[in-house]
């Protein structure tokens, strides 16, 4: 349901990978995305920065698979969407820097999928919706929160509430994309923006992503004193005084995580 591979010494590419199903979001597949994003909470090893695509060059995740859920129990739906939470959890709450290449049509849960990475890059052609009140459903995956948050209350209230589709385009001039490309150079740009990413100080880049995320569910005065928190957890680090050092001998530094 997923292939990872690394890109590299420090960046993983995670492809939603059932393209005979548009990707779309199954238990197992759901239980896979948890394993995957918990694993790399609690064993960082070498990973700095992930890349989460869709294989194929039509669609990311079509959402969750209505084949799959055909005359499901409610016990068993319940059960099965136990699992999806905890997916959204283990991909919100990853300490490393994740990145959306949606190359495709993200709709539903595929969406939510995208939203609860750190940013999204697009394919111009990339297609988005949150479809579930045409099914019976709402969003329950994060959509109803990571949305707004992107683009809006009531931008995401019309979004959300229509069901109806929005380009690449609108994604990105509403602040849910931050970049769009031609389809076939999508995923390089992406892993080019995971190189510098991973070429950073990968404690700095993890403080710095636990201070934006957390903080904005904060106070201002709450933010900043977090904020403070984080910052003081890399005065002690080899990284710190190895950035300083490079600087000062004009070369470009060896960042190690420690």
């Amino acid at each position: 349901m997923l292939t990872i591979a690394n890109r590299g010494p420090h960046v993983q590419l995670v492809l939603l990978d059932r393209p005979e199903a548009a990707n779309a979001l199954n238990t197992q597949m759901g239980r896979d995305l948890v394993g995957f994003f918990e694993e790399a909470a609690l064993s960082l090893g070498e990973r700095r920065c992930i890349v989460l695509a869709g294989r194929g060059e039509k669609v990311f995740c079509a959402g969750g698979d209505l084949k799959e859920r055909k005359g499901m129990s409610d016990a068993a739906w319940a059960a099965q969407h136990l699992v999806f939470e905890r997916m959204v959890r283990a991909i919100l709450g990853c300490p490393v820097p994740v990145i959306a290449a949606v190359n495709g049509a993200a709709f539903g849960g595929g969406l939510e999928i995208a939203a609860c990475c750190d940013f999204i890059y697009a394919a111009d052609n990339a297609r988005f919706a949150l479809t579930e009140v045409t099914l019976g459903i709402m969003p329950g995956g994060g959509g109803t929160q990571n949305l707004p948050r992107a683009v809006g209350q009531r931008r995401a209230m019309e979004l959300i509430l229509t069901g109806r589709p929005f380009s690449a385009a609108e994604a990105h001039e509403w602040g849910l994309v931050n970049a769009l490309f031609p389809a076939g150079d999508l995923l390089d740009a992406a892993l080019a923006t995971a190189d510098r990413i991973a070429s950073n100080a990968p404690i700095s880049t993890r403080q710095a992503k636990q201070a934006i995320a957390r903080g904005m569910q904060m106070s201002l005065a709450d933010g900043l004193a977090f904020e403070i928190e984080a910052y003081n957890r890399m005065v002690p680090t080899e990284d710190r005084r190895e950035g300083i050092a490079s600087f000062n001998e004009k070369r470009r530094p060896v960042f190690k995580g420690r």
